[in-house]
């Protein structure tokens, strides 16, 4: 029997809407896993089929969610599209953050930097460590990320923590407590997401200030996923060093797309480098 063109076309929309479907069952509510804790209704919403969580920035709030589960130990990765156009003044962030005292916080930081249209938003990463950070590497991607989704990945393991995009490895700070380099290992921490303004020092060290006709800024995130294992258990990730293609896919990202690099700052540190920076 022959088919028209009509029906075949019929049939390619349902298989995909099939797809979809079948994949978002998969992923499940994500606010099953993620909580919004800031700007909550006017400023934090989860979508009807609870698929995204969409942040928005205005004069009178930003707004937040974090994890419902905290960690010890764990990869996230997480799918996030930024606001378009002009974002200058923004920050849109993904991090893991300690529960207990400020002043001895844990913290592993992703900051997307906002900036001017047609200029190219900073991804800003820093770790902190009993309360100290001064770890900051910049990069500007190899792609727009306010045109789409792309996901974004932390991994944190007693080996070494890894940041990923679209998972290329851009950054591996390593383990070296032996050595006497303080590392996250004891505090628990829990995630969270948040879209604030920053005019202040965020566009080109607060030159480049926040157009609030432009408002409401609006980031959206969706597809968060948590896995955690243990030493010795195959969990995959948790003991795994990068290959040789992992490692020059990072080689490439740092050469070509890394902007600023705290290892190299003589003028920060004109006695030398923090010690991390020269340990393999």
């Amino acid at each position: 029997m022959a088919v028209s063109s009509k029906q075949a076309y019929a049939c390619v929309v349902l298989v995909v809407l099939c797809i979809a479907a079948r994949t978002a069952a998969a992923w499940g509510r994500i606010d099953d896993r993620l909580e919004v804790n800031w700007g909550h209704g006017s400023h934090g919403t989860v979508s009807a089929d609870g698929q995204v969580v969409s942040l928005s920035l205005d004069r009178n709030s930003g707004s937040g969610f974090r994890s419902k589960d905290t960690y010890l130990y764990a990869r996230i990765d997480l799918q996030i599209k930024l606001a378009p156009g002009n974002s200058a003044g923004t920050v849109t962030t993904c991090y893991f953050l300690s529960e207990g005292s400020w002043a001895n916080h844990d913290e592993i930081d992703l900051e997307f930097l906002g900036n001017s249209t047609g200029e190219p938003y900073t991804l800003h990463t820093n770790v902190y460590i009993n309360g100290t950070g001064s770890k900051e590497q910049q990069f500007h991607l190899w792609f727009d990320p306010a045109a789409d989704f792309h996901t974004y990945s932390i991994v944190w393991t007693p080996l070494h923590i890894l940041v990923l995009v679209d998972g290329t490895p851009i950054r591996e700070l390593r383990n070296h407590a032996d050595k006497g380099v303080a590392y996250p290992s004891w505090q628990r921490m829990r995630l969270y997401g948040s879209l604030w303004n920053a005019e202040d020092w965020a566009t080109q060290g607060g030159r480049v200030k926040t157009d609030w006709s432009l408002a409401p800024f609006v980031a959206q995130y969706r597809n968060f996923t948590a896995t955690t294992s243990s030493p010795g258990a195959g969990g995959g990730y948790y003991d795994q060093e990068m290959d040789a293609t992992a490692q020059q896919a990072m080689k490439w990202a740092r050469d070509t797309h890394m902007v600023y690099n705290y290892c190299a700052d003589s003028a920060r540190f004109p006695y030398g480098s923090p010690p991390e920076c020269y340990m393999p």
